[in-house]
């Protein structure tokens, strides 16, 4: 649960892990969800490699309209780094997404992830981008307001658009 202009978001998180042998289990998720968190290892440029494979599926089966964040993860192992934060920005870039490092370890950037990109759900919501009463979104309004697979709101979305880690 978060709060986003004094309303309660609930978020539904479903962890895919990026393993090869759920890829095709993956792909049902983003049939209804309404944002998604691509995250590779900064320490492993085999993760990064990847990434665009597992865009493409998650373009490929979700709406068109899905919020998706990349993530450089372990940015507190700068020392063992493969993938620079500017190759990983420039990638975001070139793709459309929000980009920021963050260390699950550290728990640096991880909530405010999970509050950027649900802000950005939050203003398509808010310009008629996504249509609430159709589920197909992955959102469903509640008695607390808005809350949904994967989506929601945050605190102001421009925040957290491009941001570092551990320096």
């Amino acid at each position: 649960m978060i709060t986003i202009d004094n309303k309660p978001i609930k978020l539904q998180i479903w962890d895919t892990a990026g393993q090869e042998s759920f890829r095709s289990i993956t792909r049902s998720y983003y049939r209804g969800a309404a944002g998604a968190l691509l995250v590779y290892d900064i320490t492993r440029r085999e993760t990064f490699n990847h990434l665009a494979n597992w865009l493409e599926d998650a373009r490929q089966h979700a709406n068109a309209n899905m919020t998706i964040m990349l993530i450089g993860n372990k940015c507190d192992l700068a020392h063992r780094r493969a993938v620079s934060t500017e190759e990983g920005e420039q990638f975001a870039k070139e793709h459309g997404l929000i980009f920021m490092e963050a260390s699950a370890k550290t728990a640096q950037n991880v909530e405010e992830a999970f509050i950027s990109t649900a802000s950005m759900i939050y203003q398509k919501i808010q310009e008629g981008v996504f249509d609430v009463s159709n589920e197909s979104y992955g959102i469903k309004v509640g008695y607390g307001g808005v809350s949904g697979a994967a989506g929601g709101a945050g605190r102001d979305a421009s925040t957290s658009q491009s941001g570092g880690c551990c320096g």
